[in-house]
């Protein structure tokens, strides 16, 4: 255990100074921006083998909370490998609101299929997904929406770990400390400069509600590439959101 947790924290730390130093090379623009962001996640498990998972977000941006920057709806369907392993396919509707002295809401269609594992060990917990998505990209132009989309594939990979602040577990009435990063890749024909799309990492704290709800909050770090490939954008955000897990099978 110590082994492994002292092998997650080094990489954080490995991922905090790259970036930074990264973002400090001559010859890359980098632009800064604060915002909120504001997340529900739901997993419904309806038979041993199949449920229902949803997110949805809402992000604020410009001094955190000057104009809306994103809107995430997320519904998928759950399969049940295992008890810790998970398999999702689903679809989401993402809009992107007009930056600032623009009107025009650009909307974003992805499909989306995702592995989804967590571990318990002795003191704490690890969960990890991988996901696929295919992203179609309204057409904008001289603030205005034009026919058809731009598409490509993008990959993300997700690493969360958990400690708990007393106890050794994650049960009802227990703070912890949550540290998660999560990296994304672009390709397909139209990525040229940014097959790294962005890497956002997570440090805050939760708070186990009940077996089936938790919450947290925090800062994050978004350090995000844009497609021509020298200018980048450093987000500082703060970060809340709410988990919750629902079991209606039957008790018989």
């Amino acid at each position: 255990m110590t082994r492994i947790f002292k092998r997650t924290i080094f990489t954080f730390i490995w991922i905090v100074v790259y970036q930074y130093g990264y973002s400090q090379s001559t010859g890359k623009t980098i632009h800064t921006r604060e915002q909120v962001w504001f997340g529900y996640f739901n997993q419904t498990r309806i038979t041993n083998k199949v449920g229902l998972w949803l997110d949805v977000h809402y992000r604020l941006t410009d001094n955190f909370i000057e104009r809306p920057f994103q809107f995430i709806v997320r519904p998928a369907l759950n399969f049940y490998i295992k008890e810790n392993v998970r398999l999702q396919t689903g679809y989401a509707f993402v809009s992107h609101f007009p930056a600032k002295g623009f009107e025009t809401t650009r909307p974003e269609h992805r499909g989306w299929q995702q592995i989804w594992w967590n571990q318990k060990y002795n003191g704490f917990t690890t969960m990890q997904w991988l996901r696929l998505e295919e992203r179609f990209n309204h057409k904008i132009t001289n603030d205005a929406l034009q026919p058809g989309y731009n598409f490509n594939y993008r990959l993300r990979y997700n690493f969360s770990l958990f400690i708990p602040l007393k106890g050794k577990e994650l049960v009802p009435k227990t703070p912890f400390i949550a540290f998660i990063d999560e990296v994304f890749l672009n390709f397909g024909e139209k990525v040229v400069y940014n097959t790294f799309d962005q890497n956002r990492l997570f440090i805050g704290v939760g708070y186990q509600i009940t077996s089936h709800m938790n919450i947290q909050t925090g800062y994050m770090n978004v350090f995000q590439q844009e497609a021509s490939g020298n200018s980048y954008w450093c987000t500082h955000a703060l970060r809340l959101f709410l988990f919750q897990t629902l079991d209606l099978r039957s008790n018989e």
